[in-house]
């Protein structure tokens, strides 16, 4: 499915046939199965706010009333939508995504523009969506929390000298950001990590793992890049009390980044 197709969707103007098309279509479409909850969202509150009770929603998409309930919940802010990606072709690029991640980068104010001035590059970022949204397979793992089950995610968009090279999440737990200055609005100052340590979570060790993979199509339309492959980057970092507190999933343009890999401290075997 192309960005056309899910505008053809969130046209549609009965707001039930709305929901079932986004229902449809999120079966057979993972990777922009966040995007059509949302639509999906809306649309059932649409309904309801039209005068449609619960169950009569329940019977037109074939569902029961608690699953309408759970469809609520699970579409995150019914005014998000997905950015549409750049309409020209963009130069090529190298940056580098260093792993792991050196402790002075990670405690800077943003890894990316630190890593960006380093290399001489003009970087650029823009906050794409903040709020709770249904946890993917590998991030509900890497937090401990039900698949399916609300995360807080905070998704930026980063450029290079003008080009779209990555697009970074920032995952919490509900538990550990809803309330808080993680679940707020724009970029949390003065780091995401003094924030982190406000609450009173103290850092013990993170992860860091790498996937090759090919794109979803809302990656591969934010970042230009047809055709082309993907680097998924994890980080995992756990507090000392032994609970997973910041999941960063960055997905990077393959054919944009170099991934320069530190030895362990210490290390003497060639």
């Amino acid at each position: 499915m192309d960005a056309r197709t899910l505008h053809d969707i969130a046209a549609i103007i009965d707001p039930l046939d709305r929901a079932s098309a986004a229902s449809g279509a999120m079966g057979t479409l993972q990777g922009q199965s966040v995007e059509l909850s949302r639509i999906r969202r809306a649309a059932i509150i649409e309904a309801q706010e039209s005068g449609l009770r619960q169950d009569d929603i329940a019977k037109r998409l074939g569902v029961s009333p608690g699953r309408v309930s759970q469809m609520k919940k699970a579409g995150g802010d019914a005014n998000h939508r997905a950015p549409t990606g750049p309409l020209h072709p963009r130069p090529r690029v190298l940056v580098e995504r260093a792993l792991p991640t050196p402790p002075s980068v990670r405690g800077s104010k943003s890894l990316y523009l630190t890593e960006a001035d380093r290399q001489g590059l003009t970087p650029a970022r823009k906050m794409l969506f903040v709020g709770a949204e249904p946890a993917n397979e590998h991030v509900a793992a890497a937090l401990r929390v039900d698949a399916e089950g609300d995360v807080i995610a905070r998704r930026k968009m980063f450029w290079a000298n003008d080009v779209p090279v990555r697009i970074a999440t920032s995952y919490f737990r509900t538990d550990v950001a809803e309330g808080t200055r993680l679940a707020g609005e724009g970029f949390v100052l003065p780091t995401l990590q003094d924030a982190i340590e406000d609450l009173g979570h103290h850092f013990s060790h993170a992860t860091e793992t790498l996937t090759a993979r090919p794109p979803t199509p809302y990656e591969a339309d934010l970042l230009d890049i047809p055709g082309e492959w993907v680097v998924q980057v994890l980080r995992v970092s756990v507090s000392t009390d032994d609970v997973p507190i910041h999941a960063l999933e960055t997905i990077c343009a393959a054919t944009r980044h170099t991934f320069p890999i530190g030895q362990a401290v210490g290390g003497d075997q060639f």
